[in-house]
């Protein structure tokens, strides 16, 4: 019977950002519900465990990004994962505000298509214009 005990799980806990930018699933430490998907480098990670909240690299604006910077609503991390490759991390958050969306809704992942049919299935909690102004 092969050894199903992993012989890096105890070794260094360190994404392999050798592969570039990394994916970075925020999920709701309480409820399992996925929140968002973004992109960590080096920086963001070494952010992310200093402060506790979470960091990412914002694609769009081209720079580290502290998810709440401008909505206030911050990411409370209580756990990280990465996947056997160390090449996506996963965080169990604390989503304060109620929203990790910028629309306004609790997860970015707020459309579904189900029976060839296409619709909202999350709420909007906040209404992004009185956050972010027209800018967004």
């Amino acid at each position: 019977m092969p050894d199903l005990m992993d012989d890096n799980a105890s070794g260094d806990f360190r994404p392999d950002f050798g592969k570039g930018l990394l994916p970075a699933i925020a999920q709701d430490a309480s409820s399992g519900e996925v929140l968002m998907l973004a992109y960590m480098n080096e920086d963001a990670w070494r952010k992310t465990l200093e402060s506790g909240e979470a960091w990412y690299w914002s694609r769009s604006r081209g720079r580290l990004w502290h998810k709440g910077e401008s909505s206030g609503r911050v990411q409370i991390v209580r756990s990280l994962r990465l996947d056997c490759d160390n090449d996506a991390i996963l965080l169990l958050v604390e989503q304060k505000g109620g929203a990790a969306c910028h629309t306004g809704r609790r997860s970015c992942f707020y459309r579904e298509l189900r029976d060839n049919v296409c619709r909202v299935c999350a709420p909007q909690v906040f209404d992004p214009r009185q956050v972010y102004g027209n800018g967004r």
